[in-house]
């Protein structure tokens, strides 16, 4: 019944996270569920609000001695409750302690609040209450009947010290984007201790499509005794499970070197074999005939609905395809700014992807999904539009891999671009339109749309000392340098030399200020991400013969009358 996942949980069935002040009846009194053991439906459980039974919750408030040596106020600093401030510990009170192999010692801990973290502010301006109860239990003072946003601010900042997380295992990319939440006034007391007492875990119960926190001893506790949970559990690399504890137990990092080395070898062979790929045996690729129609199977449906050359036709047995095309590539061959930006590794669109100056921000998204954090871009090259004003805009890029020995690589001629649409400004890091510029997915916002012809006389309107010419001759040696160090090593530290396959990818940049040597502006080409077989439906939209040009160079050999450019 402990699933961190959820299960097979359905995104309708998951506890509202919408904003909703969950619970409020049992979080008020700082008391959790008790469940007698089992299960069973809502009809034959009798829900027991009997926590303040068991539990009591004390406020503490440290008073610094006089004879306090300097030494020893240094060190209650960097404990989790530091300085003179209240905190709060949970404490067993039940004269007869509890028992860890009772049955009975399982407890459900109610949430107080669940969402997404792009929606937080919106709900915290729009949910009545919210705001109020979320200040209280963070130790935030507010003032007013009227939500601030210096007070919104300050619970956004403060939560990362009170969010859990969890995220469906299935469903839509969207669907699985995690999920936050913070337990009521009683399982948010409840401290960190290395050695802990209690042990926590979301669980979803299906008859009542909510969510709760179990709570459960890991050995017999007497009256008195404190309830504490393990803030860092399941790391045990010392120097991690610091840097996790960080929102809660400050430490010292300064000796620890920021820069991030390049792997060893044997991590790339690790990931090899724990992929089970296999590489490709080298041999000759086959010699067709100049008039040769070659079968093509695959399972992209643009593919199938704009590759219209007539030297390729469609077969729907790879047994018998000359050209496999498919979605997954094969595995069986056949400035000191503090700005950061935090991705999953694993989706697209700008899902789960969040900016953010909080080091408790970035310490936390770790538990819900692995996360890439780099710099984020703090001075963009900016498009003026003329409804909006100054935006930040990216381009996208399709790049074609004919060959690693020799590398030979093209572009597609055409370049696709979005925008933001808010001006741009090193603030308000939740505003999606401000900060982001993907809006094709969201039929509700505003989608501006630029093609590749008209932005270039405007752009270089905007900067004329900036020709694009040059600017794309900047952005084309970036995309050969890419290739030419992914392609410098064999596999499994860079890309596989095997003559019969070819690959595509979209590469998505931004254009940032940087100087040079001689102190002049310039602009410099950022590479955002890579991807491998992208989203080609403005491609076929806008230009019918785009996967004609894409099979005829990569497989024909006769870029000459494409829309291509070769770089290598």
């Amino acid at each position: 019944v402990v699933n961190p996942h959820l299960g097979n949980a359905a995104p309708s069935e998951l506890e509202s996270p919408s904003g909703k002040p969950d619970g409020q009846g049992v979080a008020l009194r700082g008391a959790g569920v008790r469940a007698p053991g089992s299960l069973p439906t809502p009809l034959l459980w009798p829900q027991v609000f009997d926590a303040g039974e068991m539990f009591g919750i004390m406020q503490v408030q440290e008073v610094e001695e006089e004879s306090e040596g300097e030494e020893a106020r240094e060190a209650r600093k960097k404990q989790p409750n530091p300085g003179g401030e209240l905190c709060y510990k949970v404490i067993v009170t039940s004269e007869n302690g509890l028992q860890a192999a009772d049955p009975n010692s399982i407890f459900l801990i109610d949430h107080a609040w669940t969402c997404r973290v792009e929606r937080a502010r919106q709900q915290l301006q729009q949910v009545p209450g919210l705001l109020h109860r979320m200040a209280n239990l963070m130790g935030i003072e507010f003032h007013g009947e009227l939500p601030s946003t210096e007070a919104e601010d300050l619970v956004l900042e403060e939560m990362w010290r009170f969010n859990q997380t969890y995220q469906l295992a299935h469903g839509t990319a969207e669907e699985k984007v995690p999920v936050w939440y913070i337990m009521d006034e009683f399982g948010s007391r409840i401290q960190h201790s290395d050695t802990p007492s209690f042990a926590t875990a979301p669980f979803f119960y299906m008859p009542q499509q909510v969510a709760y926190t179990l709570l459960w001893p890991l050995r017999d506790l007497d009256t008195g005794e404190e309830v504490t949970r393990d803030f860092a559990y399941g790391e045990a690399d010392p120097l991690i499970r610091k840097c996790m504890l960080l929102p809660w137990v400050p430490a010292d990092l300064l000796d620890f070197s920021s820069s991030t080395p390049e792997p060893p070898d044997e991590h790339y062979q690790a990931i090899l074999e724990e992929n089970k790929e296999k590489l490709p045996l080298a041999i000759s690729p086959v010699a067709y005939p100049c008039d040769h129609v070659f079968k093509v199977y695959t399972d992209i449906q643009q593919v199938l609905s704009h590759l219209t050359h007539p030297r390729f036709t469609f077969t729907q047995s790879e047994a018998d395809a000359d050209i496999l095309y498919n979605f997954s590539h094969f595995k069986d061959y056949r400035g000191q700014d503090n700005h950061w930006i935090c991705k999953p590794w694993n989706l697209a669109r700008s899902l789960d992807t969040h900016i953010t100056r909080s080091l408790h921000s970035i310490i936390r998204h770790r538990e819900s999904t692995p996360k890439v954090v780099s710099k984020y871009i703090e001075s963009p090259v900016l498009f003026l539009r003329e409804d909006v004003g100054p935006v930040k805009f990216d381009v996208r890029y399709v790049v074609l891999l004919r060959s690693v020995k020799p590398l030979r690589l093209f572009v597609y001629d055409v370049f696709w671009l979005r925008f933001s649409n808010r001006p741009f400004a090193l603030d308000d890091l939740d505003d999606y339109e401000k900060h982001f510029t993907v809006m094709n997915y969201d039929p509700e916002v505003v989608l501006k749309q630029v093609h590749y012809d008209e932005f270039i006389p405007e752009f270089e309107k905007q900067y004329p000392e900036f020709p694009w010419r040059s600017v794309q001759a900047e952005i084309f040696q970036a995309f050969t340098e890419l290739f030419q160090v992914a392609c410098a090593k064999p596999p499994p530290l860079g890309l596989c030399d095997y003559p019969s396959s070819r690959a595509v990818y979209a590469i998505d940049l931004m254009l940032k200020w940087d100087n040079r040597p001689d102190g002049k502006r310039m602009m410099q080409p950022q590479i955002l991400e890579v991807n491998f077989n992208p989203d080609c439906e403005r491609a076929c939209r806008y230009h019918p013969s785009f996967f004609n040009d894409v099979f005829s160079t990569l497989y024909l050999d006769e870029p000459s009358h494409c829309h291509v450019t070769r770089l290598v």
